[in-house]
């Protein structure tokens, strides 16, 4: 069975936000290793305001778990690649989003700032690591 085992070593400061330093899976396991997910919504449509690209980004991420079998709760890693500065109140919008989608989950994860996307409408990309126990114990 494979074990997750999370870990912020005390000889290194407290994460800065909800995520862990290190997560350490001990085979056997199931992988399943996401591309970046846009803020795009199945009719094709982009919305403008940055943060609802990661809530929608995030649903992508959520759907696409699903889809194998898993969870937010298998979601092992997540980089976050942003465009754009910080609007007023942004950053506290985003971070909200990111607790909304994971509860109490911490995985470890990633923030870059990057000058652009694929499309010049995306602000937001998110990729992710994900893993489970592959039932073969």
């Amino acid at each position: 069975m494979a074990a997750v085992i999370y870990r912020n070593p005390e000889n290194v400061h407290q994460p800065v936000a909800g995520y862990t330093h290190q997560i350490e899976v001990r085979e056997p396991a199931r992988w399943l290793v996401l591309s970046g997910q846009i803020g795009m919504r199945p009719d094709g449509s982009v919305p403008a305001d940055p943060v609802e690209q990661i809530e929608v980004a995030l649903e992508n991420l959520r759907r696409n778990l699903d889809a194998a079998g898993m969870g937010v709760r298998d979601v092992v890693k997540l980089t976050f690649l942003l465009v754009g500065e910080n609007e007023e109140g942004e950053p506290a919008r985003r971070r909200a989003a990111f607790d909304n989608w994971l509860g109490d989950h911490k995985p470890a994860m990633t923030l870059l700032y990057v000058s652009r996307l694929a499309s010049p409408a995306l602000r937001v990309e998110i990729d992710a690591w994900a893993c489970q126990d592959n039932g073969d114990s």
